[in-house]
């Protein structure tokens, strides 16, 4: 479900991704890159939360604020869309 827009590479345990529509190289942590992986498939911010809980060392409060900011700037780049806000699926952005 991920679009060709933007062309993402892996790297690593990290991911590049260029927007040829913006002009822009994006670099995500290993964090950011298991975010985006888990984003092939729609899933709410509460869904995408309990896996990465389960899988890093992090509280679910925590977890919550940063994985809400990090799709809010995603989103604001284009790079993704925001169904149905705050819990509704997220979907990368088909033509961005």
């Amino acid at each position: 479900m991920q679009s060709r827009e933007p062309v993402a590479v892996g790297m690593d345990e990290t991911v590049v991704m260029m927007s040829l529509a913006r002009g822009k190289y994006y670099g995500l942590d290993r964090i950011g890159t298991r975010i985006w992986e888990l984003l092939a498939e729609p899933a709410t911010e509460s869904e995408l939360c309990d896996r990465l809980v389960r899988e890093f060392e992090v509280d679910a409060e925590t977890c919550a604020r940063d994985v809400h900011l990090f799709l809010t700037e995603l989103a604001a780049e284009g790079l993704i869309r925001i169904a149905d806000e705050p819990t509704g699926p997220v979907h990368p952005t088909a033509g961005a």
